[in-house]
C-alpha cells in the first residue's frame, strides 16, 4: 500500500492503516511508486497537488499505473483527482478520470462551512462518522458508478472498478473500517 505523500492529510492515512496492520509507504518518487501495489489520494488542496505531482515527474506515471488497474482510494482532494471532470478548479489543474464522475471542488462550501457527520456505508453494520472539510460536491456519476454511502442525497462514496473515493476525510477518524474495507476490495 503507498500514500502519496506530496502534501494533504499523508501521515493520517498511513496512521488508519497502521491501525489495521497494513504497512503503508510514503510515495514520494517515481521509484516509490513503483514499489506499491495500491495507491491512496489523500485529501489536501488539489491545485498544489496537480502541481506537485507534475514538477515531481509523477502525473504520468500515476496516470498510467491507475489506467492499468492500479487500485486507488481518493479522499476529498483525491476524490477531485480521481475524477473525470472537475467544476470551479484552475485551467491548469488536471485529474486522472479514474471513474465517471463530476465533483465540484469546495461544492459543500470554504472552511467555515465545514462539518462531520455519520453515514450509513454499505458493508458496514453501523455508521460512519465523516469528517467534511471544503469537500468536494459530486455532481453527476456514470452510470457504473456504484454508491456505498450519501448525504441529504448526494453521494459521498462511490467505487468504480479498482478506484474508490470519498468526499470526506475518513483519515481524520479513529474508525480504519474504510480503509479496511479498501484493501479488502482488492485483496
Amino acid at each position: 500500500m503507498g500514500v502519496l505523500a506530496l502534501q494533504g492529510a499523508f501521515a493520517a492515512h498511513q496512521q488508519r492503516f497502521a491501525d489495521i496492520g497494513v504497512d503503508a509507504r510514503p510515495v514520494r518518487t517515481i521509484d516509490g511508486l513503483a514499489e506499491v501495489d495500491a495507491l491512496v489520494i489523500p485529501g489536501g488542496e488539489s491545485t498544489t497537488m496537480s502541481h506537485l505531482m507534475r514538477t515531481n515527474a509523477l502525473f504520468e506515471p500515476i496516470a498510467d499505473r491507475i489506467a492499468n488497474g492500479m487500485a486507488v482510494f481518493g479522499t476529498c482532494a483525491g476524490m477531485i483527482m480521481c475524477a473525470s471532470d472537475v467544476l470551479d478548479g484552475r485551467p491548469d489543474q488536471r485529474s486522472f478520470g479514474a471513474l465517471d464522475l463530476t465533483v465540484r471542488r469546495n461544492g459543500y462550501g470554504r472552511q467555515l462551512a465545514s462539518f462531520e457527520v455519520d453515514l450509513d456505508v454499505k458493508g458496514l453494520d453501523s455508521p460512519f462518522h465523516a469528517v467534511f472539510i471544503r469537500a468536494p460536491l459530486a455532481e453527476r456519476l456514470g452510470p457504473d458508478v456504484d454508491v456505498l454511502a450519501e448525504h441529504d442525497g448526494v453521494p459521498v462514496l462511490v467505487r468504480h472498478g479498482a478506484c474508490t473515493v470519498a468526499s470526506f476525510h475518513p483519515e481524520l477518524t479513529p474508525d480504519g473500517r474504510l480503509h479496511q474495507q479498501f484493501v479488502d476490495s482488492i485483496r
